[in-house]
């Protein structure tokens, strides 16, 4: 994304806030008028006390007074002023974070999947804390010192025009060299937060990962790649920070020479006898003020420059295409009571669209009946139960829910009457009831417990310290896998809804346990339609109908009995 893009996109984000950055204009415009008239009223005291026996103690007694007057208002002014500037920036920032969260939630699980979570963790983070601290000192820093400028000039040339002519021509030495270092420091602050996003996500697979890294031995493999990573990093910001480091010594470099020239100039005019030593003294404070801000102004250009950078990122991430709620073409159905009659219709879908995945799917699954997945690693069950959830949208072909095509309705709709218990389980940092209520936080606690009951976790669960109040740490990291998946099919028990998908729901559940589980979801299936993934073969031999997948096709169909009789792909699966 171009600068100018991000720019106005920035500006945009800012917009809503107008009135409060109009209020905190007017505050910096006072705080600079104030810091203005400082000098004046230093060097008119400078004049009341100049030359023998010539001490005006009552004119010096007003200007103290006038003196602290203009400090308490300067002071004022700028606590508003920095008041205003913070709840401008932390409201955008606000408001960013909850654009990015909302993102992740409309974008394509697809898309998320080419990412992957430690880049986007790094831009919804990382890249946010920048476009706020790069934000906070723009307008705590940038309004200020333009006003500065503008108004000491106005003041210099009120006052001298001669000497105020020296400064303004040396001026464009200062913007130069803020311009060159402003050009140079964009590039490497943008391939910094590129850099710092790779690490981010090499860093998080790797904590998500340790247990496994450490059993195959693999942490010097790690380190090394790491190390690769982190010496890139650390050349692209030693060159980011060594052109923004040069932003200071440059401009102060030519902030000497500003102030050496009026010193010089205006001593030549005061001994000349037109202007007075109040009036220099006056000038040369003017002069360091004149300078300082093209210092900040330097260092919040640099600091701009990452936040700009971090800004492209994140405004690159909120610009990805959403999924679409209803598919293009389709007519949206609304509130939909599915009672779970389904059917597929030459169904196709590939993730890399060179080479097949899932083709010719066909079959129909009537209400209440119970369908067995079942194929080796990578045969695509799992793939379509994605599509059924749609997580993916097909290439070709039909998903039909009681004859209404999937991509007619909200996935919202059609996510709130499916059941979904997964190989891979997921509890978020909170209570244990909390857990199991997930998506129906309004359940009584008693539904609670009944659904834990059902599930088999009551028991281990009244032996936690503090019961159903006892606090997960994140992704249930005090539990063992099985104990995980129980909360998460008791998840399922607490609403059940007419569909339900169990994707080796029992994976990590020992064979006593998975005997009970198998009861229970026995009971659960009863009268829904249900569709059962799974590698242990026992699990799934009551089913109405098994499902015998390879390379991405149906290859037999039919109950356990009648696939025994075929003595097929089935059947040596079997027997394997």
């Amino acid at each position: 994304m171009k600068n100018k893009a991000v720019y106005a996109r920035i500006l945009k984000l800012i917009k809503p806030h107008l009135m409060l950055i109009i209020f905190s204009l007017l505050m910096a415009v006072l705080n600079v008028l104030c810091t203005l008239y400082i000098p004046i009223l230093t060097g008119r005291a400078v004049d009341c006390m100049t030359g023998k026996d010539n001490v005006d103690f009552e004119g010096i007694r007003i200007i103290l007074i006038t003196f602290l007057a203009v400090l308490l208002i300067n002071g004022i002014s700028n606590f508003f002023m920095t008041l205003s500037n913070n709840r401008v920036t932390f409201r955008v920032v606000k408001d960013v974070r909850r654009k990015m969260l909302l993102k992740i939630h409309s974008v394509p699980v697809s898309y998320l999947d080419a990412k992957g979570h430690g880049e986007i963790l790094s831009r919804t983070i990382t890249d946010v804390e920048r476009l706020s601290d790069g934000l906070l000192l723009g307008f705590s820093q940038l309004f200020t010192g333009v006003l500065t400028i503008i108004g000491t000039l106005a003041f210099m040339f009120y006052t001298n025009g001669l000497i105020s002519v020296v400064v303004v021509l040396l001026t464009p030495l200062s913007l130069f060299a803020a311009s060159f270092i402003s050009r140079k420091t964009y590039k490497h602050f943008s391939k910094q937060a590129k850099l710092q996003g790779e690490m981010t996500g090499f860093i998080n697979e790797s904590v998500n990962a340790v247990r496994l890294i450490k059993a195959f031995g693999a942490e010097s493999e790690k380190e090394k790649s790491f190390d690769e990573m982190n010496e890139n990093f650390a050349k692209v910001n030693l060159k980011a920070l060594f052109f923004s480091s040069t932003t200071n010594p440059v401009t102060r470099f030519v902030n000497g020479l500003v102030y050496a020239s009026v010193g010089i100039f205006g001593a030549l005019l005061g001994i000349n006898g037109k202007i007075t030593i109040g009036t220099l003294t006056c000038f040369l404070s003017y002069a360091n003020q004149y300078t300082k801000p093209f210092n900040e102004i330097s260092g919040v250009v640099t600091e701009f420059q990452s936040a700009v950078a971090s800004a492209g990122r994140i405004f690159e991430f909120l610009d990805a295409e959403d999924t679409a709620d209803i598919s293009e073409g389709m007519t949206a159905v609304e509130n939909p009571v599915l009672s779970g009659n389904i059917k597929i219709e030459d169904l196709a879908f590939s993730y890399d669209k060179s080479k097949k995945l899932l083709y010719d799917i066909s079959f129909d699954v009537p209400k209440g009946h119970h369908i067995a997945i079942v194929g080796p690693t990578g045969c695509g069950k799992t793939t379509f139960i994605n599509l059924l959830m749609r997580f993916y949208e097909p290439d070709a072909g039909k998903i039909l829910y009681d004859g209404i095509p999937s991509g007619s309705l909200h996935k919202a709709d059609l996510r709130s009457q499916i059941g979904m218990v997964l190989q891979d389980t997921w509890l978020k940092s909170a209570t244990v009831a909390e857990n199991i209520a997930y998506g129906h936080p309004e359940a009584t606690r008693e539904a609670i417990e009944a659904a834990a009951k059902k599930a088999h976790a009551h028991s281990f669960i009244m032996r936690l310290e503090n019961g159903y109040d006892t606090v997960l740490s994140q992704d249930g990291g005090n539990l063992s896998a099985g104990q995980k998946q129980l909360l998460c099919i008791a998840r399922v028990m607490l609403n059940l809804p007419p569909i339900l998908i169990l994707d080796e729901a029992t994976s990590s559940i020992d064979t006593r346990t998975e005997r009970k589980i198998t009861d229970a979801f026995a009971a659960m299936m009863e009268g829904r339609t249900s569709f059962i993934v799974a590698h242990r073969l026992s699990t799934i031999q009551n089913a109405d109908l098994i499902l015998v997948m390879k390379d991405g096709n149906i290859i037999e169909k039919g109950t356990h009995e009648e696939l025994i009789e075929k003595q097929g792909f089935y059947y040596s699966l079997l027997n394997a």
